[in-house]
């Protein structure tokens, strides 16, 4: 009786073992499961100098440095080694999309812009809307007080004329006492 007790009892601890290790297996499927469920917040982060189609339409041949830095801003990118030649770079990265990058580059000679090269662009409003993709639209809300609410939140010229402060004093005690 004892070998067919000790015998039931080792292969009860090989059934224990067999099943345990079964067991991590589909706890490690359940726990990948889940972490591709949750994933952690990731910001969209947008960087460099957005150039939209309607401001390169803007940019003629023969243009100042001044002109073309007052409608495409200030370039991303100036180099030493390159003097005429103003590279504006945009980069856009969304959880869950591809990257976006644009390059818009201005060549001059001398003071004047001599040719144009660039990504294609888009215009403002595809630009705007492309931001906003992802976003639950709710209702705006109202920016503005309107004249009841103003009226309502005006203090009462009475109220603040009874909270005067009395006035202050014509000295103060010295911070530190004298070694006298």
């Amino acid at each position: 009786m004892s070998k067919s007790l000790h015998r039931s009892f080792r292969l009860s601890l090989f059934g224990f073992l067999l099943l345990s290790l079964a067991a991590c297996g589909s706890l490690d499927q359940a726990s990948s499961r889940m972490v591709s469920v949750v994933t952690p917040y990731k910001m969209d982060i947008v960087q460099g100098n957005f150039v939209s189609r309607e401001q390169a339409a803007a940019i003629k041949e023969g243009m100042s440095r001044v002109q073309v830095r007052d409608i495409l801003g200030t370039p991303l990118l100036v180099s030493v080694f390159h003097a005429d030649r103003w590279d504006y770079v945009f980069t856009f990265k969304r959880q869950g999309v591809a990257p976006q990058a644009r390059r818009v580059t201005v060549f001059f000679q001398g003071d004047r812009l001599t040719r144009i090269e660039a990504d294609a662009l888009p215009s403002e409003a595809e630009f705007v809307a492309s931001l906003d993709s992802g976003r639950k639209s709710g209702a705006v809300p109202v920016l503005e007080m309107t004249p009841e609410s103003l009226q309502a939140s005006a203090v009462a010229p009475q109220a603040a004329a009874s909270s005067v402060l009395p006035p202050l004093p014509a000295s103060y005690p010295p911070l530190e006492k004298s070694a006298n």
